[in-house]
């Protein structure tokens, strides 16, 4: 579902985008508002720009000057009478191009008085456009006089004017704003949210049960920082739950035991066969509660007290420590090591009792002169019982069933090495596997 969700980046960059064009179509009705209605401000510009687009014909080669009518305007000055003149001399009154009525005279500057560099005349007020002005170019050294006129606009030059306006003062600074604001946004989000993808990762990797987990948040902006504090406050709370868990736990335990000892004390003291029943049923019950006391430990146990541990090592240690146990109940026992070393993160007292746990499941649920053979590989134990003869499926059942909470024990030690706890069965016997994380 996170996958499908629109990234930061992109909510930011449509958001900036829309408002964006937003801007630009309010200052868009804004410009044209304001030069459509400004008749003298669309005067000027249109002879800028007349005269501008008139003078890119002139060419000066040493001291010939040709003329060319540039080919955007050449339907518009070819057609005498069309609404639309133009006039070019040098500064010394030559004549370079012309297209004009009779009453050009009227309409321009006389030539022979001293030309101001930009003018503008107005023939008639309101819209179309009906005016004359001119305007002074250098090219090549030399200075050229260009004046034109419209009658009418009949060919809609103002709007060409308007548009060439828009972009010049629009489109272009907003576009380039547009990208310099969304680019410097984008990296900036980019950049502010580095140490939270980081956090995100490391969250994903987590581990509840450690109580030194928690989340940086040193380079986080203000806003997120806020939330990686509250949850490295959940993961303290959580630490303490597991401390006055633990408390909770030996409490209850000793508590429990004191008053089995003092039953099973006194019982020693009774002559009788039912009283040694008794006795082995307190016993019974005595492991039992030890093994509810583990499994709550386990549930509140801190990964924070992981260390390298070689299994070989541990398997060893378990093996030496229930071997005079296995011989007394008339069973055999055996390690072999496949490799010279398995390391892996883990606490050596758990694996040790969770080899030890599975020695003693495979002493109990099996008949007498069993062969246990520990093997130690990479990453793996097996405690494998041997029997003398075959186990059909209904005795297999029962001795599952009879495991009970020793298998729980024996599986949340693995998983809390992220390991695995895996049983198989085969005519002889069975076979407990735990695997671990390489």
């Amino acid at each position: 579902m996170s996958r499908n969700r629109p990234t930061l980046g992109t909510i930011v960059a449509k958001r900036i985008a829309f408002f964006a064009v937003l801007a630009m179509l309010v200052q868009l009705a804004v410009v044209i508002s304001d030069y459509y209605w400004n008749t003298g401000e669309l005067s000027r510009l249109y002879v800028e720009q007349e005269t501008q687009r008139l003078s890119e014909g002139i060419f000066v080669d040493r001291d010939t000057v040709r003329y060319q009518l540039p080919q955007t305007i050449r339907d518009r000055y070819r057609q005498d009478g069309a609404g639309y003149l133009a006039r070019i001399r040098s500064a010394n009154g030559t004549l370079i191009f012309e297209s004009c009525d009779p009453a050009c005279e009227d309409r321009f500057l006389p030539v022979d008085i001293d030309r101001p560099d930009f003018w503008l005349r107005s023939l008639t007020s309101g819209k179309p456009l009906t005016l004359v002005g001119g305007r002074a170019f250098f090219i090549a050294g030399q200075r050229f006089l260009i004046d034109v006129a419209t009658l009418g606009d009949p060919q809609e030059v103002v709007s060409d004017v308007l548009w060439n306006e828009i972009i010049e003062h629009l489109v272009v600074p907003m576009s380039i704003l547009l990208i310099l604001v969304l680019g410097a946004t984008l990296l900036s989000v980019r950049q502010a949210l580095g140490p939270v993808r980081a956090a995100a990762e490391a969250a994903d990797q987590i581990d509840p049960m450690d109580a030194r987990s928690h989340l940086k948040f040193d380079e986080m902006p203000r806003e997120v920082a806020h939330l990686a504090i509250a949850v490295n406050r959940a993961f303290e709370r959580v630490a303490e739950l597991m401390t006055s868990q633990k408390t909770l736990t030996s409490g209850i335990a000793h508590e429990i035991r004191t008053p089995l000892a003092a039953m099973k004390l006194e019982l020693g003291h009774i002559d009788h066969p039912r009283a040694r029943l008794v006795e082995a049923d307190l016993d019974d019950l005595v492991r039992f509660v030890s093994q509810l006391t583990s499994l709550a430990h386990l549930e509140s146990f801190d990964h924070g007290a992981f260390e390298t541990v070689d299994l070989i090592e541990v398997s060893t240690s378990a093996v030496e420590q229930v071997a005079p146990w296995v011989y007394e109940n008339l069973h055999s026992v055996e390690l072999i090591k496949d490799v010279d070393s398995a390391l892996v993160r883990g606490v050596p007292s758990l694996l040790r009792d969770a080899v030890r746990n599975l020695i003693e499941n495979a002493v109990r649920h099996t008949p007498e002169r069993t062969h246990i053979v520990v093997r130690v590989g990479s990453h793996l134990i097996e405690v494998e019982d041997r029997r003398m003869a075959a186990v059909d499926q209904t005795v297999r059942e029962a001795e599952t069933d009879s495991l009970g909470i020793g298998l729980k024990i024996i599986g949340r030690i693995a998983e809390i090495h992220r390991g695995k706890l895996r049983r198989s069965t085969s005519a002889s016997g069975s076979t407990f596997t735990l695997t671990f994380r390489p």
